[in-house]
Parts: structure tokens; sequence; C-alpha cells
């Protein structure tokens, strides 16, 4: 027979035998966390920035869609839209998910808390 069959012999158990496996999961799991902390964390950052600027659009605000629209806040319709006119007498709907920038801040906004001034007649 020119093929012989090959026995393995058991040998004694290692002592660091389960130390192996810690070694080899230690790269893997540093390359978790260099991906998270250098891709991850500062996605989620910018995302949340987008999303606060995109929810502080208010009337007067020049807005930037994802479409490549430029146009100024008119009003805002509910948390969700915004109206926005692109042209003198053209106004048009626009759910907020789909501002890409506020490009120039408008109107500060009115404090319901504060009573409104009344112009002091000058002598």
């Amino acid at each position: 027979m020119l093929i012989t069959p090959a026995y393995a012999q058991a040998t004694g158990a290692l002592p660091f035998a389960g130390s192996d496996a810690l070694v080899q999961l230690v790269p893997i799991v540093a390359m978790i966390a260099i991906v998270y902390f250098i891709i991850l964390r500062p996605q989620q950052r910018r995302q949340k920035e987008q999303r606060e600027m995109v929810m502080a659009a208010r009337r007067g605000d020049v807005v930037v869609t994802t479409g490549g629209l430029i146009g100024k806040v008119t009003k805002s319709v509910d948390d969700n839209e915004v109206e926005f006119e692109i042209a003198p007498n053209v106004r048009v709907r626009l759910a907020r998910s789909g501002i890409s920038e506020v490009r120039a801040k408008g109107e500060p906004v009115k404090d319901a808390t504060t009573p409104a001034k009344k112009d002091a007649p000058t002598p």
C-alpha cells in the first residue's frame, strides 16, 4: 500500500492554550474600536448637528434643498414641513428632511413671554 494512514498522537494539554485565543481576539477588538472612534463617532456627531440645524430653520433663513434649490423660508407649516420661496411669488412646501443646508439666518424668534415693546413718543 502506497498511502499509509497517519495517526495523530494526543499531546499533553498546553498550559497557555486559552491565551492563544485571547491573543487572536485583541487585534480584532482593537480594529473595531478604531473604526468606531475614527469613522462612526464623527459621522454620528455630524448627523446630530445636521438634524439640529434643519429643525432650527425658521422664517427668513436661506436654505438649500437636497435637490439644489435655494430659497428663503417664509413660514413653518408644522414640525416636519416648511414653506419657502424660490422666486418672487413662487412658494413651495418642503419636508424638513429635504433641507441639506441653512446658509443664512433670518429673523430672530419672537419670545412669547416678553411683552411687545411700545415706542415711546419722542418730545
